[in-house]
């Protein structure tokens, strides 16, 4: 990139942002670590070191960098969780309330995603994705049902995760941060299996939540929550609340 043939200043810090952005999504600059200093990136962009700091602080105020004075750059660890409506880890949610966290995936399988989900998506009806249905507990006692699709082409280590093991909502947060997210809520009868998987009776009604999220790779994965009645969800920003018994927006 020439800084003097490509265009404004802005469009190169965008482009510089945008290629950032892509390392430390698909894991060439992990979290924790420490990034190339200002001078190196402005030879590697071929820009003055000013267009860098530019590109890097547009980064930072989305969460995903660590910046501080004398201490350099780093990819901000749990990047996701600072964004303006940030993704808390259900887990921890449930153990701040004081309760006892457990999880038990219901399905794992590679399933055609439905007409539906593949709009919320923005991808073609019937591509593969990875299809979870998964109970979180709180002392026993189901808080939330999840029924999820993830893509597998946005998140390139998806074999490896073991979601018996960790739950995906924690999984998704600690390892692919969003640049762009979308959600919203309803309310519905519960049917047959949200009820026997929540333990309420059928046509009980239920709050909803759908959230999805992307990354620069595309779409990384879309969800239903359907929550246990009694249990209140609310969004979060990035100033963080005092625990509660509320669920919450989970990636």
């Amino acid at each position: 990139m020439n800084e003097r043939q490509g265009g404004p200043t802005v469009h190169k810090a965008q482009s510089i942002a945008s290629e950032v952005r892509r390392r430390i999504v698909e894991r060439e600059w992990r979290q924790g670590d420490r990034i190339p200093d200002e001078a190196e990136l402005a030879v590697e962009f071929d820009v003055a070191r000013s267009t860098v700091n530019k590109a890097l602080q547009l980064v930072a105020d989305e969460g995903l960098l660590d910046r501080r004075r004398r201490a350099g750059t780093r990819v901000a660890v749990n990047p996701a969780r600072k964004a303006t409506f940030s993704i808390p880890i259900v887990r921890e949610q449930i153990e701040q309330a004081g309760m006892a966290y457990s999880h038990r995936m219901v399905t794992q399988r590679r399933s055609p995603v439905p007409a539906q989900v593949a709009v919320r998506l923005g991808l073609p009806e019937g591509e593969i994705l990875l299809h979870l249905r998964t109970v979180h507990y709180g002392d026993g006692k189901p808080i939330q049902l999840e029924d999820r699709w993830i893509n597998p082409h946005a998140v390139p280590r998806l074999e490896q995760a073991d979601f018996r093991r960790i739950n995906a909502n924690e999984w998704l947060v600690r390892n692919y941060p969003y640049l762009r997210a979308e959600f919203g809520f309803s309310a519905e009868n519960a049917n047959r299996r949200d009820a026997r998987l929540l333990q309420t009776r059928q046509g009980q009604a239920l709050l909803i939540m759908h959230r999805t999220t992307w990354s620069d790779l595309g779409p990384i994965t879309t969800v239903r929550i359907a929550f246990q009645p009694g249990h209140f969800v609310g969004t979060e920003d990035a100033t963080e609340r005092s625990p509660s018994r509320q669920g919450n927006a989970q990636q």
